[in-house]
């Protein structure tokens, strides 16, 4: 087997597209990029206000980390993606989208070295899934955030139902609604951007549909689609603002009985892990101190 001329050549083939595929992979990340036309629609709308990325700071002819930064951003389409979830984590000052992708490459980084000093493996598999691990943690920033949106919206909705049907337009009712607010959360800040989006020229509708996307709760687009609805076809809104703060409020009680429910199966878990072995212990410790020492004693 081993002196078979077959082999021989079924290893040279593989070395040989291996060697290629290694050589493509790290021409596209080193090679600079093509040079863009001038005339190019594109690069043209880029320039607009308020169509930059966080990324557009990266030099494509720059350091290696930039070449890392952009190659993995055009492979794995992860621009769009991580702009999204600092969108929904409420757009903080640390992290960045990039001090994110920068994150994600130093687990990765750090697996695949570790991995190597310990057993001499590359570990490649362990740093793509060390790659994918802070997409997590970003998605528990956003569920907490969801939240604590959804802790105050049944009574602003409510608020709102009741400020409409004192002679205010939904807009100046969300306004005033902000105004009275004591405390300013997470619900009263997006829909403090929404009334500034509209004052710098976006349309209602589109200031509505950022706040949905924006959140990303399933309730809130909903209300949005009721008030765009409500505007466009000129349906009262007061009626289907209430009528849709009562079904928020019988699904909630619904998902807390649900969960009051699961709660006893859920106990079972910590029961069997460290109360029933502890009593075992306690029944059973004398009985074997007995028989270790010399019998049972009957």
């Amino acid at each position: 087997m081993g002196n078979d001329p077959t082999m021989h050549y079924f290893l040279f083939t593989v070395a040989f597209l291996g060697s290629v595929a290694a050589h493509t992979a790290i021409n596209r990340l080193l090679a600079p990029p093509p040079e863009d036309s001038a005339t190019d629609i594109t690069k043209i709308a880029k320039k607009e206000v308020g169509t930059t990325t966080a990324f557009s700071t990266l030099n494509a002819n720059g350091s290696l980390i930039d070449r890392l930064d952009l190659f993995l951003l055009k492979t794995f389409h992860l621009d769009v993606k991580l702009e999204e979830l600092h969108m929904m984590m409420g757009r903080p000052l640390k992290p960045t989208p990039l001090e994110m992708l920068h994150l994600k490459e130093l687990l990765a980084a750090g697996a695949i070295g570790v991995l190597y000093l310990l057993i001499d493996f590359p570990g490649c598999l362990f740093g793509a899934i060390f790659f994918i691990i802070p997409d997590s943690l970003f998605a528990s920033q956003i569920r907490k955030r969801q939240m604590a949106i959804m802790k105050n919206f049944p009574t602003m909705v409510d608020l709102e139902a009741l400020t409409i049907e004192a002679g205010l337009d939904y807009m100046s009712a969300f306004e005033r609604i902000i105004k009275a607010s004591r405390e300013k959360g997470e619900l009263e800040n997006e829909m403090q951007k929404m009334l500034n989006e509209i004052q710098l020229g976006y349309s209602r509708k589109d200031a509505l549909k950022r706040l949905a996307m924006r959140t990303g709760i399933q309730e809130i687009r909903s209300f949005v689609g009721l008030i765009i609805q409500s505007d466009e076809l000129g349906t009262s809104l007061v009626e289907l603002l209430r009528n849709y703060a009562a079904d928020m409020r019988f699904r909630r009680l619904n998902k807390a009985e649900k969960l009051a429910a699961q709660a006893s199966t859920k106990m079972l878990i910590p029961l069997f892990i460290f109360i029933f072995p502890t009593v075992f212990i306690l029944m059973l410790a004398p009985m074997m101190k007995s028989l270790i020492s010399g019998g049972l004693g009957f």
